[in-house]
């Protein structure tokens, strides 16, 4: 669980994104990420590079947690990332939303 003095990090504004990317996330109607998602990015050195292994149901937000570290670590380190998906039918949405 999140910390009661750490749940502003529920918030999406609350992880130093660019305006655009949060007004993005908000026309999709997400605002905030559920626990599990910010624990997994509060985890060790997680935002630093260190890996992440996670399990969640399908539709659960799996994707949500690898968008949002890929997208710190790319604005933060200015290097390239690759976001390899499993189908085509996602990888179009997903070329097409990070756009």
């Amino acid at each position: 669980n999140v910390p009661e003095d750490q749940a502003d990090k529920l918030l999406l504004a609350s992880w130093d994104l660019p305006k655009a990317v949060l007004e993005k996330y908000h026309s999709l109607g997400i605002v905030q990420m559920f626990e599990w998602q910010a624990e997994c990015l509060m985890l060790g050195q997680v935002l630093e590079g260190k890996n992440l292994v996670y399990s969640a149901p399908t539709s659960a937000g799996k994707t949500l947690v690898a968008e949002l570290l890929i997208l710190k670590r790319v604005l933060e380190t200015r290097k390239k990332a690759l976001l390899i998906l499993p189908f085509v039918s996602v990888a179009k949405e997903k070329k097409c939303y990070l756009q």
